[in-house]
């Protein structure tokens, strides 16, 4: 169905660049259009009536007009601006690993639903809870699945038999884990324990409540983030920016102060 001239959407801003002396050029993503391009004009002027409603990692009302080019934003309204993420440099961290996800795997104008859903419910996560590398696996695994990326973890991606309560492989190629028979074939593939493999078969599947109540060693958790970033990383065929700063992050962290996110514009 074709869009009107004139049209109202929810919005989360995924990421915003300069255009000309004043202008903003926006990505959004939509409950109804998925990701869309649009322009806040005068944005970046003191006192600019959008004010913070168009702001990176913003979820706000939009009011748009269909443009030649580029959409343009007439009128905002923030629903949530998500402040707990602007005042804690992790949170901040993390949250735009995120939309640098959904930025990098999605096409405009194809709607998705549930991606906007769990992109919302991610970021309120994220001001919610200190989980912050439980809510980045949930999100990547489930983000995934909407995308038709969901990795097979229930038989070998391969020959399809049963995978047994063994070290298996994840193959990034494959999509999914390999039995150590067929692991052979593969150029490229990561040992998977056989805890790794229970925890993302249970995190596949249930709600993130259900997922916190899950306990894990730094080890653990070292070999799940390795695992979602080689597979991400296939997929993308490139790291994400997103990535490379929160591995430096943690080796310069002492430097930082924790309480001055970086900027973007």
């Amino acid at each position: 169905m074709k869009t009107p001239r004139v049209y109202k959407t929810e919005a989360i801003v995924l990421r915003h660049t300069k255009l000309g002396e004043a202008d903003r050029i926006l990505t959004l993503y939509t409950p109804g259009l998925g990701k869309i391009k649009a322009v806040a004009k005068g944005a970046r002027r003191p006192g600019s009536k959008f004010g913070g409603h168009v702001e990176l990692l913003t979820h706000s009302l939009l009011m748009l007009a269909r443009g030649r080019n580029l959409d343009i934003v007439t009128q905002s309204q923030t629903i949530n601006s998500f402040l707990p993420l602007r005042n804690n440099l992790w949170r901040n961290s993390y949250a735009l690993y995120v939309s640098e996800l959904v930025d990098a795997f999605t096409e405009e104008r194809l709607e998705n639903r549930p991606v906007f859903d769990l992109l919302l419910n991610t970021l309120t996560w994220l001001c919610e809870t200190n989980d912050n590398d439980l809510a980045l696996r949930y999100f990547e695994l489930h983000f995934l699945h909407h995308l038709g990326y969901r990795p097979q973890l229930h038989i070998c991606s391969s020959c399809n038999l049963p995978l047994q309560p063994v070290t298996n492989f994840f193959s990034p190629h494959q999509g999914g884990v390999l039995c150590p028979e067929c692991s052979y074939k593969e150029p490229i593939v990561r040992p998977l324990s056989i805890n790794a493999l229970k925890v993302l078969r249970l995190w596949q599947d249930c709600d993130y409540n259900t997922a916190r109540r899950v306990q894990l060693s730094p080890k653990l958790w070292s070999e799940l983030e390795q695992v979602m970033k080689a597979y991400i990383t296939y997929l993308l065929e490139r790291e994400t920016k997103s990535t490379a700063w929160l591995n430096r992050l943690r080796k310069e962290l002492p430097k930082i102060p924790v309480d001055n996110p970086p900027k973007s514009d």
